[in-house]
């Protein structure tokens, strides 16, 4: 039944085709045919050159209409800051505990905050939060003070994305139930952010291939034009 159901939405669309922007969400939303709300992802294919470490493409944004889920956030703090990360809503919020639970393999969260002075505790999880990308950052605002700001956007849905080694971006940006005006909406918040994040020292097109899918659903391409003309 998943294979009739999955044949039926590839036939909906041409691999080949550029699709413009409205058309290709819209798309999108149609052949999102599970029983489940599945969620939407976004594939860039940039013209950039990460082994150089001033090609590499790298930014947060918060989507306008979030990511459709419940993002568990986990807090390393101590003291005050231990009390503000709890009263902004984190889902676990500790220090040394908290460093022994995820050595003993609990992994249940999705997002990771730390407040500066207790970054050298954290650094010996990064075998562990390192590959699976949850290691705070500065860069990120996953390193900081002002944990009540990093845990309320991240529950909002700010997602991070970053260039990988073929020079593609991978990021979600909502579920297939937003329909396609709100999902729109979070791409467009993303593109003009990676847009913007243009390495002065890339050269060429920088945005080579745009795509879009849901969970079970087919890839469709967007026009790339017009993705750059309407997000600069």
């Amino acid at each position: 039944m998943a294979n009739k159901r999955y044949k039926a939405a590839n036939e909906k669309v041409e691999a080949e085709k550029a699709y413009a922007i409205d058309e290709g969400f819209k798309l999108v939303a149609d052949t999102a045919t599970a029983k489940f709300d599945e969620t939407v992802d976004l594939a860039v294919r940039l013209g950039v050159d990460p082994r150089h470490a001033d090609q590499m493409v790298r930014g947060t944004v918060v989507l306008p209409n979030g990511l459709g889920k419940d993002v568990k956030v986990i807090v390393f703090a101590k003291g005050e800051k231990e009390a503000e990360a709890k009263a902004a809503g984190a889902d676990v919020v500790g220090s040394d505990e908290l460093l022994e639970k995820i050595k003993g393999g609990w992994l249940d969260f999705d997002k990771v905050v730390a407040t500066p002075d207790m970054m050298g505790q954290v650094g010996k999880l990064g075998k562990v939060l390192g590959p699976r990308g949850l290691m705070p950052n500065p860069k990120t605002g996953t390193v900081t003070m002002d944990v009540t700001k990093a845990v309320t956007e991240l529950k909002a849905g700010k997602v991070e994305y970053r260039v990988d080694k073929a020079g593609n971006l991978h990021v979600s940006i909502g579920k297939a139930s937003f329909g396609p005006d709100k999902l729109k909406e979070n791409f467009g918040s993303l593109m003009e952010s990676v847009i913007k994040g243009k390495p002065s020292s890339s050269k060429g097109q920088y945005l080579k291939g745009v795509f879009i899918s849901s969970t079970m659903g087919p890839s469709v391409r967007l026009d790339t034009a017009e993705v750059r003309t309407s997000y600069r």
